[in-house]
């Protein structure tokens, strides 16, 4: 009905190709036109300005001879004013555009000169650049058949199985060596914490150690002092002996008292008192 009244409809996110006798007129926009086809005017087609999306495996090489497939998704649409362009140039749009992008993608023209660079770490750490390196060069290309390319991605960059396992079990060796270096490392820092603490133990130790001798040593003087004063007659000598017996008798009364001691064999008799206090005397005399 449209074509009897010479109008025609033209939908939103799509331009027309009018012609006139065959030859390019205008690029009708969305909405209605009048066509008067009885004065040669005649629509050759409809162009969509919608984004698309074209999905492409490319096979390829690193630096490090590992063979990978990068996976790219090229989103592109035509040009509203080089829609001309667009439709005249390429006859097939979508099989053409497709065509071409196997053609520098597949043909590995772009990524083989980007990927090569780089071991397979670096290609998965630089996707980003390989993307911008093939958006570049499609862009370069499309642009003259009145198409932009929107983006690029590089989806994925699978490596073979085997390396893939292979790339897993270094990771996983490499993460459980950090892991034995910081139990290595706490485990250090628990034995110098622990000989620093038995240090100062052994040190505080003998510092009550040294304190209490002195402490003996100031009792004994003096009691020997005092004792001499008070009892006429008395000498050191007598004073040491007496002192002697009464830590011996303690001695013995604390093993007997101990309820986990140990046995103690000590020759013990009414004379032994008398000969452990001159064993004890000419020691201490021997060592002065």
């Amino acid at each position: 009905m449209g074509n009897l009244f010479c109008c025609v409809q033209v939908d939103q996110s799509t331009v027309a190709i009018k012609e006139r006798f065959g030859k390019f007129e205008e690029v009708l926009d969305p909405g209605c036109h009048c066509l008067p086809w009885f004065l040669g005017s005649q629509l050759a087609g409809h162009l969509s300005l919608r984004l698309q999306q074209l999905d492409v495996r490319c096979e390829t090489k690193t630096k490090d001879n590992v063979f990978v497939n990068v996976v790219a998704s090229i989103q592109y649409r035509a040009l509203a004013d080089k829609a001309n362009d667009a439709f005249y140039k390429l006859s097939n749009t979508r099989s053409q555009i497709q065509a071409y992008v196997f053609d520098v993608i597949v043909s590995c023209v772009v990524i083989r000169a980007s990927v090569p660079k780089l071991n397979l770490d670096d290609a998965f750490e630089q996707k980003n650049e390989i993307a911008r390196a093939v958006e570049d060069e499609l862009e370069k290309a499309m642009s003259a058949y009145g198409y932009e390319i929107v983006q690029t991605l590089i989806v994925d960059i699978e490596p073979d199985e085997h390396v893939k396992r292979a790339m897993n079990e270094i990771n996983a060796a490499s993460r459980l060596r950090v892991a034995a270096n910081e139990k290595a490392e706490a485990e250090k820092i628990i034995q110098i914490k622990r000989a620093e603490g038995e240090a100062e133990s052994k040190y505080l130790s003998g510092l009550g150690i040294a304190r209490q001798r002195q402490a003996i040593v100031d009792g004994l003087r003096d009691s020997v002092l005092g004792f001499s004063v008070n009892v006429p007659g008395t000498t050191a000598k007598d004073v040491m002996d007496m002192v002697l017996v009464t830590q011996y008798f303690d001695m013995m009364k604390e093993i007997g008292a101990a309820s986990k001691s140990s046995a103690v064999f000590i020759p013990h008799g009414p004379g032994a008192v008398r000969d452990v206090a001159t064993q004890i005397r000419d020691g201490l005399l021997q060592a002065a």
